[in-house]
């Protein structure tokens, strides 16, 4: 069965990993139409970040770019399995790779519960 769509939904990421940029406090705002997907996030050690790719079933496919405090840029890509949570929120298992510069791992995003008015 395949997950819900990600239109709208935001997500942080669990930790920070090995040879990664992004932390907890990085938050990603995802959009999807017609099998393809697009992601801006920001926060932590990240001024500015995009990404952009396919979806195949509960297969994402994407390369990002991203812009870091410190003025430096980097690409990758990264392939991730979109998984429901128990709770019905979204979790995304990623194997990513670094393009512009040594260094590849695992990660997982959360979607964030969003809060009342």
């Amino acid at each position: 069965m395949t997950a819900p769509s990600l239109d709208g939904l935001r997500f942080a990421p669990l930790g920070r990993p090995e040879h990664g940029e992004v932390d907890a406090s990085t938050l990603f705002a995802y959009h999807e139409a017609d099998g393809r997907i697009w992601a801006e996030y920001d926060g932590g050690d990240i001024v500015h970040g995009h990404l952009v790719g396919t979806r195949d079933g509960d297969t994402l496919d994407f390369r990002y770019v991203q812009l870091n405090r410190s003025g430096g840029t980097a690409s990758g890509h990264c392939v991730s399995a979109v998984v429901v949570l128990p709770d019905g929120r979204i979790r995304l298992d990623e194997t990513w790779e670094w393009e512009s510069r040594e260094g590849n791992g695992t990660s997982a995003v959360e979607q964030v519960a969003e809060t009342g008015n």
